[in-house]
């Protein structure tokens, strides 16, 4: 018993009236492995029920999360105290590094506070799928700093999350289950056009994963420069897969409007020359 004392005893390391005893880091240890233990119980019980649905479940990631960080933070402050250093004072001696360090991290800072927001304020959760500046991904994580993605070719993407607090985002999950997509189509001058409508709709309605159920249209919507300019619009509960889905009826399109001899022009420009007045 005696020797385990001295062992405990022990100093490390000593600068001047500072000293580090084994205890101590003995005492860290302990601190870091009873945080885990709180962190895994509290994991445990937040995602005891597997049936959880995704709405929920994502509610559930963000609350842990939330816990997760709040636990460590107190956790670092106990290690600190634990080896000696006490926390108010550190806090107070590097106020002014603290204000340089702002400085130069203050995009870091910004996603920081950004992740804070996402998890408290829940608006994008686990598995949403978002279209950010123009790309569909999926969310997979939510960190305090950046998220993590997976686009429709299968790619993570880290994404800071300033860009999703600060920037317009689309969340498809938030609507109802089923979301309206467009086409767009541009046809030639002289062309029928209710020929073109309806060979419009019926492109749309082949597709199996169209819902026949609710109103598939296709409108005239301009006089283009080089085509009269078309869209159909129709209603599908495919969110992530929508590229692959819009490309099928375009193709679609194409074969229908070949066989009844509809042409997609190419930009076409008239240039008219006109004589030298002089001459």
């Amino acid at each position: 018993m005696e020797l385990l004392t001295k062992f405990l005893e022990f100093e490390i390391l000593s600068i001047g009236e500072y000293s580090l005893k084994v205890s101590a880091l003995f005492l860290a240890l302990l601190i870091v492995i009873i945080t885990k233990v709180i962190l895994w119980l509290v994991k445990k019980s937040l995602f005891r029920n597997k049936g959880l649905e995704v709405f929920n479940q994502g509610n559930t990631y963000s609350l842990y999360q939330i816990i997760k960080y709040i636990v460590w933070v107190i956790a670092i402050g106990f290690i600190l105290e634990s080896i000696g250093i006490k926390v108010t004072i550190l806090i107070a001696g590097s106020a002014a590094l603290l204000v340089g360090v702002g400085l130069g991290l203050q995009q870091t800072f910004n996603d920081v506070i950004s992740g804070v927001i996402l998890l408290s304020e829940r608006s994008i959760r686990i598995a949403d799928v978002l279209e950010i500046d123009g790309d569909i991904v999926k969310i997979q994580e939510i960190g305090l700093r950046t998220s993590k993605g997976l686009n429709t070719d299968d790619i993570s993407i880290i994404i800071p999350n300033s860009l999703i607090t600060t920037n317009k985002v689309i969340n498809w999950s938030h609507q109802t289950n089923l979301n309206r997509f467009r086409i767009d189509v541009g046809v030639s001058y002289g062309s029928e056009v209710e020929m073109v409508i309806k060979t419009l709709e019926e492109s749309a309605k082949e597709h199996p994963e169209v819902d026949n159920n609710k109103a598939i249209e296709a409108r005239l919507v301009n006089f283009g420069n080089s085509s009269l300019d078309f869209q159909v619009l129709f209603y599908s509960s495919t969110i992530f897969g929508s590229d692959r889905m819009k490309s099928d009826i375009r193709r679609i399109i194409n074969k229908k409007f070949l066989e009844k001899n509809i042409t997609i022009p190419f930009p076409q420009m008239d240039v008219h020359i006109k004589p030298n007045l002089k001459e």
